[in-house]
């Protein structure tokens, strides 16, 4: 069976504003950006070194099968930071939290050793939060 991920969703509070800081600050690229029926938009950006992947900066507001109750739910959530998370990785997370810090990324946790490797926690003006992590290299047995 040959099957991929395509698409993630990440539920924001201000598409624009959302759009700005992954495009801006995480260096991400837009991909798709396009009307939907109901007023809605399709609005995906991807990874610069993973480019088959779209992520959905999708507004946490009423569309589809979502009512006005159910979007205050999911925007609550997203405000609090309790509802996105994802974990990214890359070669230095040292250098890449200075970079990030600069451009005024908000980090909840700086880069700390772990027995993984080293780890750091940022959000995104949503308030979801990824986990950037350096893997160290196995050590042979």
């Amino acid at each position: 069976m040959d099957v991929r991920i395509t698409h993630i969703t990440v539920f924001v509070l201000d598409q624009d504003s959302a759009l700005e800081f992954y495009v801006k600050k995480l260096g991400f690229k837009k991909h798709t950006d396009m009307p939907m029926h109901g007023g809605a938009r399709w609005l995906t950006v991807t990874p610069p070194e993973q480019p088959e992947l779209e992520i959905a900066l999708m507004p946490a507001a009423p569309f589809g099968i979502w009512n006005a109750a159910n979007a205050a739910t999911m925007r609550d959530l997203v405000k609090q930071g309790l509802f996105g998370f994802a974990a990214m990785k890359c070669k230095d997370v040292r250098a890449t939290y200075e970079e990030l810090h600069a451009k005024g990324v908000e980090f909840a946790m700086p880069p700390t050793q772990q027995p993984f490797g080293m780890l750091a926690v940022f959000k995104d003006d949503s308030g979801n939060s990824f986990s950037l992590s350096e893997f160290e290299p196995k050590k042979a047995r």
